[in-house]
């Protein structure tokens, strides 16, 4: 009865920051989903809300912003990466690096990965050579 009388009083959007309409979009995004409850809508709004601010402070108490005093996408996405319950941000929250060393990064895998085909292959004719 609570939820319904906020709902109807206008209540609501002291209680949750998001903006409910945008959350609704999201939702309805989803083939699944055909219609929303307001109660329901309310309360994904609200569970968003505590997540990301419990993802914010975790990060902030374990990150290396907190010297600066201030929250950093660094600390964001050393929390996705270390913190087991946050690693399946890890896509959406990768650690930053230089452009420079990421391209280097991608010749080295292909530069590995043509290694390790040319190895297969020694490997096989050793094989060959045995039987």
């Amino acid at each position: 009865a609570e939820m319904a009388t906020a709902r109807l009083s206008g209540t609501e959007n002291r209680l949750v920051s998001l903006p409910l309409s945008r959350i609704r979009v999201i939702m309805k995004s989803s083939p699944e989903v055909s219609s929303i409850n307001q109660d329901a809508l309310f309360l994904t709004a609200k569970a968003t809300e505590l997540f990301v601010q419990y993802l914010a402070t975790y990060s902030y108490k374990h990150g290396r912003g907190k010297e600066k005093n201030a929250l950093t996408y660094t600390d964001l996405s050393h929390t996705a990466e270390e913190c087991e319950t946050f690693q399946f941000l890890a896509d959406i929250l990768p650690k930053k690096i230089l452009a420079s060393k990421y391209l280097k990064m991608l010749e080295k895998e292909k530069r590995d990965g043509e290694v390790r085909e040319d190895d297969d292959e020694a490997e096989e004719e050793e094989d060959e050579d045995k039987a």
